[in-house]
Order: structure tokens, then sequence, then C-alpha cells
């Protein structure tokens, strides 16, 4: 069997040891293709691998179609927007994600971003403290209850809106569920988003859901950024001076936020949240575990397809 690990965004060297030690005690071959240039070095890449490692890698369909001898692909990460399902699905090639596994490494950065801004982006002048405050979290799932549990320990009331989990699980944590979105951030000064990009979500972050923030509202998007509507965030900003946006992934309207807003707004200068050594080899490991087990036992439990 042989393993092709694809990413324009390399993985830690820690972890790709790792890595290569899991695929050659599984006996299979493993190759590499890190900093490719451009979406046909993938497409040749993948001509005669049984399995594919991505990242935010996008494999499209003809990708899979040049594939000829793929069984399965594992994005090491929770998100799996960047595969095409249906593509996949019709080419009887299996879809996983390693969730959870990325999960600490995001929820740091959350709280990270909103000390920088609570603080004034350090810029010398007196800012706040995160002690006392509300936070929101929109879905509740592995990122958003780390993120509960950071938020915690720095005293901060932590609520949830998520309509997939029960109210039970939510408040067995200790924590406040709103079953509407809207009450969650008419209530919550901090909101941060983990909701993935589907028809449902794109750009339901919007305009009407944001204006009634209370007072110095900061929303953070580690998500994605098609969740946030652009131009309703924008309005809202014109018309409220204070509120402030933190996001792991640039809008595509930066230039805009950036010269309206530059003392209310952070971008990292790319996608962040799963950029620590260990978040890098926990994915990869998990990524290379989840294939072997794969192929000599057909376990498919965090199929997605």
């Amino acid at each position: 069997m042989k393993i092709l690990i694809a990413t324009l965004k390399p993985f830690a060297p820690a972890a790709i040891k790792q890595m290569k030690e899991l695929t050659e005690q599984a006996g299979y071959e493993l190759e590499i293709l890190e900093k490719y240039d451009g979406q046909q070095a993938l497409i040749d890449a993948v001509k005669d691998v049984d399995a594919l490692i991505v990242r935010s890698d996008k494999v499209t369909p003809e990708v899979l179609e040049n594939a000829k001898n793929l069984k399965v692909v594992v994005r090491a990460g929770a998100g799996y927007d960047n595969i095409n399902l249906e593509a996949a699905t019709k080419k009887d090639v299996v879809v996983m994600n390693t969730p959870g596994q990325n999960s600490n490494a995001v929820a740091e950065l959350v709280l990270g971003m909103m000390i920088y801004m609570a603080r004034n982006r350090f810029n010398g002048t007196a800012g706040t403290e995160l002690k006392g405050k509300i936070i929101g979290i929109h879905a509740y799932g592995n990122v958003g209850k780390n993120v509960a549990r950071i938020a915690k320990g720095f005293n901060m009331q932590v609520v949830a809106h998520d309509p997939y989990v029960s109210s039970e699980i939510v408040e067995r944590d200790g924590i406040k569920d709103f079953e509407k979105a809207e009450d969650m951030y008419k209530y919550a000064q901090y909101i941060s988003l983990h909701i993935p990009a589907t028809q449902q979500t794109i750009k339901s972050i919007n305009y009407d859901l944001l204006k009634n923030m209370p007072e110095n509202g900061v929303l953070v998007n580690t998500a994605r950024k098609e969740v946030i509507d652009e131009d309703g965030l924008l309005k809202l900003m014109s018309e409220r001076p204070d509120i402030k946006y933190i996001s792991d992934i640039a809008p595509d309207k930066k230039a805009e936020f950036e010269e309206k807003f530059p003392d209310r707004i952070f971008f990292t200068p790319k996608k962040m949240g799963a950029q620590t050594a260990e978040a890098n080899i926990n994915a990869g490991v998990a990524a290379v575990n989840q294939i072997v087990n794969f192929f000599k036992t057909g376990d498919i439990s965090f199929k997605v397809n």
C-alpha cells in the first residue's frame, strides 16, 4: 500500500517522523509532497497511491479522477469542506477526518486572541480583563468544549448554543444552554464561532444576528470565513464603534476591514488554529493510524461521506 501525505502547509518535522515510523511498522510505502506548486502537482502525485492524507489541501473531482488506486482520504483535522465528498463517494473512496486532535490548539488560540484584543493589541494603553465577562460558544463540539474549559480558568461565564447537542450535555458541564442563537448573541459579550461551512451556515453570522450584541462585543472566528456575512459585519462595525472582530482566517474583504477599523480587527496571517507541534503530531498520527486500521480491519469509524 502506498500512502501520500500532500500538504501545502507541511506537518512539523516531529509529526512526519512519527508518521513515517507508523507507516513502516505497517509495512506500507510513504511519499511526501510538501509546498507543491499548484493543483496540477497534486493531481499528478496521486496517480498510484492507495491512501491520501491532506490538511487544507483541495481534493477535487480532478484529483480523485486521476487517483485510480485511491481507497481512502484522511483530512488531518476536523473540517473537511476542502474535500469533494460527492465525487469521492462516486469513486467509492472513503473520506475520514481526525476530530478532536487539534481542539486544544484551536481553543488556546481563541483565548490568546481575546487577550490580545482585550489589552488593546498591547499598544501601551489600559485594556480590560476577561474575568467576569460572558463568552458564548456557537457550536459545542470538541473545540467548543475546550474553549469552555479554558475560559472557566479565566473566571469567565460560559454559555453555549448548539442545535445538535442536547441541553443535558451542555448543562452537565455547568454551562447555560441557549435554544436560540439570537438569544445567546444578545447575552454574551464574546462570541466564539466553531460552526462548519455548510449550505445552512454560510453567511449565517449576519447583521441581524450581530446587531444586538452587548456593548463592547467581540466576535471571534476560528471556524470558516464563509460563515460570516462580511457586508453585514462591515455595516455593523460602521454603526457601532464598540464592536471588534478577530479571525483565524482573513476575510475576503480584508483590505476594507483594515482600512476602516484598523484598531478593532485582528486576522492571523494564515490559519493558525492547528499550528502547534502537539496538534501536528496528534492529527498526523491519528491520520496514519486510521488508514492502517482501515486497510487491516476495515475500520471506518471516522468516515464522513
